[in-house]
Protein backbone atom coordinates (compact mmCIF):
# COMPACT_ATOMS: atom_id res chain seq x y z
CA UNK A 1 0.00 0.00 0.00
CA UNK A 2 1.26 3.13 -1.00
CA UNK A 3 0.19 5.96 1.32
CA UNK A 4 -2.01 5.87 4.63
CA UNK A 5 -1.84 7.15 7.70
CA UNK A 6 -3.19 5.18 11.27
CA UNK A 7 -1.76 8.18 13.17
CA UNK A 8 -4.12 11.06 14.73
CA UNK A 9 -4.54 13.17 11.47
CA UNK A 10 -2.72 16.03 12.44
CA UNK A 11 0.45 14.35 12.57
CA UNK A 12 0.97 13.06 9.67
CA UNK A 13 0.17 16.61 7.19
CA UNK A 14 2.12 19.43 6.41
CA UNK A 15 0.65 23.04 7.81
CA UNK A 16 -1.60 25.37 6.62
CA UNK A 17 -0.01 28.66 5.50
CA UNK A 18 -0.42 30.88 8.50
CA UNK A 19 -3.26 28.70 10.05
CA UNK A 20 -1.51 26.82 12.70
CA UNK A 21 -4.82 24.92 12.67
CA UNK A 22 -4.90 23.88 9.14
CA UNK A 23 -3.25 20.81 8.12
CA UNK A 24 -2.70 19.67 4.51
CA UNK A 25 -1.20 17.29 2.08
CA UNK A 26 0.07 17.89 -1.34
CA UNK A 27 -1.22 16.48 -4.01
CA UNK A 28 -0.49 12.23 -4.48
CA UNK A 29 -1.59 9.91 -7.31
CA UNK A 30 -3.99 7.36 -6.97
CA UNK A 31 -4.57 4.20 -9.38
CA UNK A 32 -6.86 6.28 -11.31
CA UNK A 33 -6.10 9.85 -11.02
CA UNK A 34 -4.70 11.99 -8.10
CA UNK A 35 -5.93 13.18 -4.55
CA UNK A 36 -5.76 16.05 -2.05
CA UNK A 37 -6.32 16.42 1.72
CA UNK A 38 -7.18 19.01 4.44
CA UNK A 39 -7.97 19.01 7.63
CA UNK A 40 -8.86 22.10 9.93
CA UNK A 41 -9.39 21.84 14.02
CA UNK A 42 -11.44 23.99 16.37
CA UNK A 43 -12.05 21.59 18.95
CA UNK A 44 -9.89 21.75 22.01
CA UNK A 45 -8.95 18.34 20.46
CA UNK A 46 -9.63 17.37 17.05
CA UNK A 47 -12.36 14.92 16.85
CA UNK A 48 -12.41 14.39 12.87
CA UNK A 49 -9.98 11.90 11.32
CA UNK A 50 -9.59 10.84 7.79
CA UNK A 51 -7.30 9.08 5.42
CA UNK A 52 -6.88 7.44 2.05
CA UNK A 53 -5.70 4.02 1.28
CA UNK A 54 -4.17 3.57 -2.50
CA UNK A 55 -2.65 0.46 -4.07
CA UNK A 56 -2.25 -0.27 -7.99
CA UNK A 57 -5.84 -1.83 -7.87
CA UNK A 58 -8.10 0.06 -5.04
CA UNK A 59 -8.35 3.24 -3.86
CA UNK A 60 -9.45 3.22 -0.08
CA UNK A 61 -10.98 7.22 1.04
CA UNK A 62 -12.23 7.49 5.01
CA UNK A 63 -13.42 10.20 6.85
CA UNK A 64 -14.38 10.16 10.58
CA UNK A 65 -15.99 12.77 11.99
CA UNK A 66 -16.06 12.15 15.94
CA UNK A 67 -18.35 13.48 18.88
CA UNK A 68 -17.79 13.72 22.71
CA UNK A 69 -13.93 13.24 22.28
CA UNK A 70 -11.18 12.05 19.37
CA UNK A 71 -11.24 7.91 20.75
CA UNK A 72 -14.09 6.78 18.45
CA UNK A 73 -13.31 8.84 15.38
CA UNK A 74 -8.88 7.08 16.26
CA UNK A 75 -10.27 3.88 16.70
CA UNK A 76 -12.07 3.53 13.17
CA UNK A 77 -9.01 5.03 11.61
CA UNK A 78 -7.00 2.21 13.08
CA UNK A 79 -8.93 -0.34 12.46
CA UNK A 80 -11.68 -0.31 9.59
CA UNK A 81 -9.48 -0.17 6.47
CA UNK A 82 -7.53 -3.55 7.85
CA UNK A 83 -11.41 -5.03 8.32
CA UNK A 84 -11.73 -4.17 4.82
CA UNK A 85 -8.92 -5.65 3.06
CA UNK A 86 -9.47 -8.93 5.38
CA UNK A 87 -12.66 -9.83 4.72
CA UNK A 88 -12.63 -8.67 0.97
CA UNK A 89 -9.82 -11.31 0.96
CA UNK A 90 -11.61 -13.75 2.20
CA UNK A 91 -14.60 -13.25 0.05
CA UNK A 92 -12.83 -13.02 -2.43
CA UNK A 93 -13.03 -9.41 -3.62
CA UNK A 94 -15.26 -5.86 -2.28
CA UNK A 95 -18.95 -6.03 -2.40
CA UNK A 96 -21.63 -4.56 0.18
CA UNK A 97 -21.80 -7.20 2.24
CA UNK A 98 -17.78 -7.36 2.83
CA UNK A 99 -18.43 -3.47 4.06
CA UNK A 100 -21.24 -3.99 5.92
CA UNK A 101 -19.30 -6.86 7.80
CA UNK A 102 -16.14 -4.50 8.41
CA UNK A 103 -18.63 -1.78 9.79
CA UNK A 104 -19.92 -4.33 12.00
CA UNK A 105 -16.63 -5.42 12.99
CA UNK A 106 -15.24 -2.26 13.54
CA UNK A 107 -18.50 -1.24 16.13
CA UNK A 108 -18.66 -4.32 17.73
CA UNK A 109 -14.60 -4.13 18.89
CA UNK A 110 -14.89 -0.19 19.86
CA UNK A 111 -18.05 -1.55 21.97
CA UNK A 112 -15.26 -4.35 23.24
CA UNK A 113 -13.06 -1.31 24.08
CA UNK A 114 -15.46 0.31 25.51
CA UNK A 115 -16.61 -2.10 28.41
CA UNK A 116 -12.98 -3.49 29.29
CA UNK A 117 -12.26 0.64 29.95
CA UNK A 118 -15.50 2.41 30.90
CA UNK A 119 -14.82 2.26 34.89
CA UNK A 120 -11.86 3.65 34.41
CA UNK A 121 -12.93 6.10 31.79
CA UNK A 122 -17.06 6.62 32.08
CA UNK A 123 -17.06 9.36 29.42
CA UNK A 124 -16.19 6.97 26.91
CA UNK A 125 -19.73 5.89 26.83
CA UNK A 126 -20.71 9.13 25.27
CA UNK A 127 -17.97 9.17 22.35
CA UNK A 128 -18.81 8.30 18.99
CA UNK A 129 -18.10 8.89 15.12
CA UNK A 130 -19.65 9.14 11.87
CA UNK A 131 -18.02 7.03 9.66
CA UNK A 132 -17.94 7.63 5.44
CA UNK A 133 -16.21 5.25 3.41
CA UNK A 134 -15.69 5.59 -0.46
CA UNK A 135 -13.52 2.22 -2.11
CA UNK A 136 -12.37 2.89 -6.15
CA UNK A 137 -12.16 -0.77 -7.32
CA UNK A 138 -12.10 -2.26 -10.83
CA UNK A 139 -13.73 0.86 -12.55
CA UNK A 140 -16.58 0.58 -9.19
CA UNK A 141 -17.49 3.13 -6.34
CA UNK A 142 -18.55 2.13 -3.28
CA UNK A 143 -19.97 4.78 -0.62
CA UNK A 144 -21.16 3.70 2.87
CA UNK A 145 -21.72 5.78 5.71
CA UNK A 146 -23.35 6.41 9.09
CA UNK A 147 -24.15 9.62 10.34
CA UNK A 148 -23.70 13.40 7.96
CA UNK A 149 -20.52 13.48 6.50
CA UNK A 150 -21.28 13.73 2.28
CA UNK A 151 -19.84 12.29 -0.62
CA UNK A 152 -20.50 14.29 -3.76
CA UNK A 153 -20.00 13.53 -7.12
CA UNK A 154 -18.90 16.00 -9.98
CA UNK A 155 -19.61 15.09 -13.42
CA UNK A 156 -20.12 16.34 -16.95
CA UNK A 157 -23.49 17.30 -17.81
CA UNK A 158 -25.85 15.54 -19.37
CA UNK A 159 -28.53 16.99 -21.86
CA UNK A 160 -29.02 20.01 -18.68
CA UNK A 161 -30.49 18.76 -16.58
CA UNK A 162 -32.12 20.77 -13.30
CA UNK A 163 -28.99 20.33 -11.12
CA UNK A 164 -26.62 21.92 -13.71
CA UNK A 165 -24.15 24.48 -12.74
CA UNK A 166 -22.85 25.85 -15.82
CA UNK A 167 -22.84 24.30 -18.87
CA UNK A 168 -20.21 21.63 -17.74
CA UNK A 169 -20.76 20.10 -14.70
CA UNK A 170 -23.06 19.02 -12.08
CA UNK A 171 -22.89 17.86 -8.73
CA UNK A 172 -24.60 14.14 -7.56
CA UNK A 173 -24.66 13.42 -4.30
CA UNK A 174 -23.98 9.90 -3.12
CA UNK A 175 -24.11 9.18 0.39
CA UNK A 176 -27.31 9.55 2.48
CA UNK A 177 -27.47 11.74 5.57
CA UNK A 178 -28.02 10.44 8.55
CA UNK A 179 -29.41 13.71 10.75
CA UNK A 180 -32.68 14.02 11.95
CA UNK A 181 -32.86 17.42 10.83
CA UNK A 182 -33.71 16.01 7.60
CA UNK A 183 -37.61 15.23 7.69
CA UNK A 184 -37.62 11.57 5.96
CA UNK A 185 -34.71 10.53 8.41
CA UNK A 186 -36.95 11.85 11.54
CA UNK A 187 -40.08 10.23 10.22
CA UNK A 188 -37.99 7.08 10.32
CA UNK A 189 -36.88 7.30 13.32
CA UNK A 190 -40.31 8.14 14.91
CA UNK A 191 -41.35 5.06 12.70
CA UNK A 192 -39.12 2.70 14.75
CA UNK A 193 -40.10 4.07 18.39
CA UNK A 194 -43.68 4.25 18.03
CA UNK A 195 -44.21 4.13 22.00
CA UNK A 196 -41.82 7.30 22.48
CA UNK A 197 -43.28 10.44 22.44
CA UNK A 198 -40.01 11.98 23.10
CA UNK A 199 -37.73 10.05 21.14
CA UNK A 200 -36.81 13.47 18.59
CA UNK A 201 -37.00 16.64 19.97
CA UNK A 202 -36.54 20.01 18.72
CA UNK A 203 -34.39 22.15 21.02
CA UNK A 204 -32.62 25.24 20.73
CA UNK A 205 -33.33 25.63 16.87
CA UNK A 206 -32.24 21.61 16.10
CA UNK A 207 -33.81 18.51 16.46
CA UNK A 208 -32.48 15.84 18.22
CA UNK A 209 -32.94 11.98 19.09
CA UNK A 210 -34.01 11.87 22.99
CA UNK A 211 -32.92 15.95 23.07
CA UNK A 212 -29.15 14.61 23.01
CA UNK A 213 -27.50 14.13 19.78
CA UNK A 214 -28.43 15.14 15.80
CA UNK A 215 -27.15 11.85 14.22
CA UNK A 216 -29.42 8.33 13.41
CA UNK A 217 -26.45 6.44 12.96
CA UNK A 218 -23.03 6.07 14.38
CA UNK A 219 -20.45 3.83 15.52
CA UNK A 220 -20.43 4.30 19.29
CA UNK A 221 -22.54 5.94 21.48
CA UNK A 222 -22.80 2.97 23.53
CA UNK A 223 -25.03 4.98 26.00
CA UNK A 224 -27.57 5.34 23.20
CA UNK A 225 -27.59 1.41 22.03
CA UNK A 226 -26.87 -0.08 24.91
CA UNK A 227 -29.40 0.46 28.10
CA UNK A 228 -27.40 -1.20 30.38
CA UNK A 229 -25.14 1.34 30.59
CA UNK A 230 -26.94 4.48 30.57
CA UNK A 231 -28.97 2.84 33.63
CA UNK A 232 -25.49 2.67 36.02
CA UNK A 233 -24.69 4.49 38.91
CA UNK A 234 -21.47 5.76 37.27
CA UNK A 235 -22.79 7.13 34.42
CA UNK A 236 -25.07 8.61 36.13
CA UNK A 237 -22.77 10.48 38.29
CA UNK A 238 -21.20 12.87 34.87
CA UNK A 239 -24.59 12.42 33.21
CA UNK A 240 -27.95 13.15 33.24
CA UNK A 241 -30.16 10.13 33.44
CA UNK A 242 -32.99 9.59 30.66
CA UNK A 243 -35.04 6.88 30.02
CA UNK A 244 -33.79 4.31 27.52
CA UNK A 245 -35.69 0.87 26.97
CA UNK A 246 -33.74 0.04 23.71
CA UNK A 247 -30.93 1.33 21.58
CA UNK A 248 -31.88 4.67 19.79
CA UNK A 249 -29.14 4.81 17.12
CA UNK A 250 -27.26 1.88 15.13
CA UNK A 251 -24.35 0.98 13.35
CA UNK A 252 -25.93 0.18 9.88
CA UNK A 253 -24.69 1.80 7.34
CA UNK A 254 -26.17 2.95 4.13
CA UNK A 255 -24.13 1.27 0.97
CA UNK A 256 -24.39 2.08 -2.77
CA UNK A 257 -22.49 0.99 -5.65
CA UNK A 258 -21.97 2.77 -8.90
CA UNK A 259 -20.21 1.83 -11.97
CA UNK A 260 -17.81 4.96 -13.04
CA UNK A 261 -18.29 6.60 -16.25
CA UNK A 262 -15.94 8.79 -18.33
CA UNK A 263 -17.82 11.81 -17.51
CA UNK A 264 -17.67 11.39 -13.57
CA UNK A 265 -15.36 13.80 -13.10
CA UNK A 266 -13.88 14.01 -9.09
CA UNK A 267 -15.33 13.27 -5.78
CA UNK A 268 -15.26 15.28 -2.30
CA UNK A 269 -15.78 13.02 0.75
CA UNK A 270 -15.85 15.70 3.77
CA UNK A 271 -17.71 15.77 7.08
CA UNK A 272 -20.57 17.79 8.01
CA UNK A 273 -18.41 21.01 9.05
CA UNK A 274 -17.64 21.54 4.95
CA UNK A 275 -21.46 21.07 4.11
CA UNK A 276 -22.57 23.16 6.96
CA UNK A 277 -21.05 26.34 5.38
CA UNK A 278 -20.92 25.08 1.40
CA UNK A 279 -23.75 23.46 -0.49
CA UNK A 280 -23.24 20.40 -3.01
CA UNK A 281 -23.20 22.80 -6.02
CA UNK A 282 -20.68 25.12 -4.52
CA UNK A 283 -18.02 22.47 -3.65
CA UNK A 284 -18.36 21.11 -6.97
CA UNK A 285 -18.32 24.45 -8.76
CA UNK A 286 -15.01 25.42 -6.49
CA UNK A 287 -13.15 22.11 -7.36
CA UNK A 288 -14.17 22.07 -11.35
CA UNK A 289 -12.26 25.44 -11.47
CA UNK A 290 -9.37 26.03 -9.90
CA UNK A 291 -6.12 23.96 -9.63
CA UNK A 292 -5.85 20.59 -8.13
CA UNK A 293 -2.93 21.44 -5.84
CA UNK A 294 -3.90 22.68 -2.62
CA UNK A 295 -7.80 22.25 -3.52
CA UNK A 296 -8.74 20.24 -0.15
CA UNK A 297 -7.18 23.47 1.55
CA UNK A 298 -9.13 25.77 -1.01
CA UNK A 299 -12.60 24.08 0.30
CA UNK A 300 -11.57 24.35 3.93
CA UNK A 301 -11.26 28.12 3.68
CA UNK A 302 -13.87 28.49 1.64
CA UNK A 303 -16.32 27.55 4.28
CA UNK A 304 -14.30 29.26 6.83
CA UNK A 305 -14.54 32.48 5.27
CA UNK A 306 -18.51 31.38 4.90
CA UNK A 307 -18.60 31.23 8.52
CA UNK A 308 -16.53 34.47 9.15
CA UNK A 309 -18.80 36.14 7.09
CA UNK A 310 -22.03 35.32 9.26
CA UNK A 311 -20.44 36.88 12.28
CA UNK A 312 -19.30 39.57 10.14
CA UNK A 313 -15.50 39.00 10.28
CA UNK A 314 -12.60 37.72 8.34
CA UNK A 315 -10.84 34.52 7.90
CA UNK A 316 -7.65 36.38 9.32
CA UNK A 317 -9.48 36.94 12.20
CA UNK A 318 -11.10 33.24 12.61
CA UNK A 319 -7.47 32.16 12.44
CA UNK A 320 -5.94 33.83 15.13
CA UNK A 321 -8.99 32.27 17.30
CA UNK A 322 -7.33 29.38 19.45
CA UNK A 323 -8.81 25.95 19.30
CA UNK A 324 -11.95 25.39 21.63
CA UNK A 325 -12.83 28.70 20.98
CA UNK A 326 -13.09 28.74 17.42
CA UNK A 327 -15.29 25.75 17.72
CA UNK A 328 -17.72 28.40 18.58
CA UNK A 329 -17.29 29.77 15.08
CA UNK A 330 -17.09 26.80 13.05
CA UNK A 331 -16.64 22.44 13.75
CA UNK A 332 -13.48 20.44 12.58
CA UNK A 333 -13.69 19.92 8.69
CA UNK A 334 -11.97 16.90 6.93
CA UNK A 335 -11.95 17.07 3.58
CA UNK A 336 -10.77 14.43 0.90
CA UNK A 337 -10.77 15.04 -3.17
CA UNK A 338 -10.21 12.57 -5.05
CA UNK A 339 -9.85 13.38 -9.26
CA UNK A 340 -10.81 10.03 -11.46
CA UNK A 341 -8.90 10.45 -14.86
CA UNK A 342 -9.34 7.23 -15.98
CA UNK A 343 -6.00 5.57 -16.10
CA UNK A 344 -7.29 2.34 -15.73
CA UNK A 345 -9.96 3.59 -18.62
CA UNK A 346 -11.09 -0.57 -19.46
CA UNK A 347 -12.90 -0.62 -16.55
CA UNK A 348 -15.23 2.35 -17.23
CA UNK A 349 -18.28 2.17 -18.54
CA UNK A 350 -19.07 3.96 -21.79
Amino acid sequence: MLESCYKPLERCFGGGGGDGLLWNMDLKPHASGEYSVAVVQANSLLEDQGQVLTSPSATYIGVYDGHGGPEASRFINSHLFRYLEKFADERGGLSKDVIAKAFDATETEFLHLVKESWLDRPQIVSVGSCCLVGVISNGTLFVANLGDSRAVLGREASGGGRMVLSSTVVAERLSTDHNVGVEEVRKEVKALHPDDAHIVVYTHGVWRIKGIIQVSRSIGDVYLKKPEYNRNPLFQQYASPFPLKRAVMSAEPSIITRKLRPQDLFLIFASDGLWEQLSDEDVVEIVHKNPRNGIAKRLIRAAIEVAARKREMRYDDIKRIEKGVRRHFHDDITVVVIYLDGDDNSHLSP
